[in-house]
């Protein structure tokens, strides 16, 4: 599988002193984080062509990452870099111009970008990529979220310790109708109906996914369907979503809790699982957007307070986002050990992914990225909400 990058660099004849003013720029900035360019640590990155610090000066991010793929630069350590840099504020001298944002924002306003034909499209562009790199990658539980490393030594333990502590979050008991939303592989909707008893609609809007998670879960009462959460019918006891809420986006976050406010029962219980962000935004890192999940931008702890406000109750808030260090970090040895077997993927694409990981790892190291799981109630649990013990 090749990866086409739509290249944002062009030669110029002034690309020398480009790149000198580019160089000091970012060599000050990587100083006072403690990363030196061609420097003797493996975090420090290895310069191979001069454009590379152009790119990433005009470019930011995108110029970043396509100047890796492109092998522009290397770095031994792509983790520990950008947890350093992230956490000396190499965030801000990698923004666009605030003019580019203000643009990039009003767009987003005017233009929904998770619609419900978009919604498709965006999913199609990294869900579909291949079951076998999915597999390879995630290990037998199929689970593409964060796992919960408390007491787990394993990717599986961490998964599974994961959607245990869910289904107890929710207070999952037998014969409960469950609607998991953005249900992937099936890994939470085969773990509730096996453990737990329960009945599991899950949508999603892959087909190579639902169609893997259908067999993943035959025999088990668990209905899979290629559905948006917005055409979901019916009522549900508890209603849960784990590692979609990325996709949904700020003009559709109203939209998703009102959704789920006239699916669950009133005395029911949802749980949203979720990457979060620092700042409010209306787009996502540029890179990841054309690269990785176009549409996706992470929520703010705002956007989703103010996005629930009177319709449900926040029971609960938990965040463990320094345990997606650690799942990414395990997807990215799995994928460097399964490559040879997966040769339909060319270097290009490889290199594409061990940046996304490996980027991704040290910015929740960096504590720059959360994960949460919020509990909500309809009208609040009578007497309190209590946390399972972890």
């Amino acid at each position: 599988m090749s990866t086409q990058l739509q290249s944002t660099w062009r030669s110029d004849p002034i690309e020398a002193p480009l790149s000198r003013w580019a160089r000091d720029r970012i060599a000050s900035a990587s100083a006072r984080a403690g990363v030196e360019l061609d420097g003797p640590h493996a975090w420090d990155p290895k310069i191979h062509r001069p454009r590379a610090l152009t790119r990433i000066m005009l470019h930011g991010t995108l110029g970043a990452g396509e100047s890796y793929v492109d092998g522009d630069w290397d770095c031994a350590a792509l983790d520990e870099m950008t947890a350093r840099l992230l956490g000396g504020g190499i965030d801000r001298l990698l923004y666009r111009h605030p003019a580019w944002n203000a643009a990039q924002t009003v767009a987003a306003r005017l233009v929904n970008h998770q619609s419900l034909r978009r919604a498709r499209a965006n999913v199609a562009a990294h869900y579909d990529l291949g079951n076998d790199l999915y597999a390879a990658m995630l290990g037998s539980t199929m689970a593409y979220s964060c796992g919960y490393w408390r007491h787990a030594t394993t990717l599986d333990e961490a998964q599974r310790a994961k959607h245990d502590l869910v289904a107890r979050k929710i207070g999952l008991k037998a014969g409960h109708r469950v609607l998991d939303i953005g249900c992937g592989w099936g890994a939470f909707a085969r773990f509730a109906a096996e453990r737990y008893g329960a009945r599991v609609t899950g949508v999603t809007l892959s087909r190579p996914q639902a169609e893997q998670a259908r067999a993943r879960c035959a025999g088990l009462p668990v209905d899979i369907r290629v559905e948006d959460y917005r055409r979901v019918t019916g009522r549900f006891d508890r209603i849960v979503s784990i590692g979609m809420f990325e996709h949904v986006g700020p003009r559709n976050y109203r939209t998703f809790f009102e959704t789920t406010a006239r699916l669950l029962e009133p005395a029911g219980l949802q749980l949203l699982h979720t990457i979060g962000g620092q700042a409010a935004a209306e787009t996502s890192d540029p890179w990841v957007d054309r690269y990785i999940f176009p549409g996706s931008v992470l929520p703010s702890a705002g956007q989703i307070a103010r996005a629930v406000e009177g319709l449900f109750v926040i029971e609960d808030w938990q965040n463990f986002g320094a345990d997606y260090d650690r799942t990414l970090m395990t997807w990215h040895r799995r994928l460097a050990r399964a490559w040879p077997a997966l040769d339909r993927y060319d270097a290009r694409f490889r290199r594409l992914w061990r940046y996304y990981l490996l980027t991704c790892a040290g910015s929740f190291r960096a504590r720059h990225n959360q994960l949460w799981q919020i509990v909500l109630s309809p009208a609040g649990v009578p007497g309190g909400y209590r946390r399972p013990a972890a």
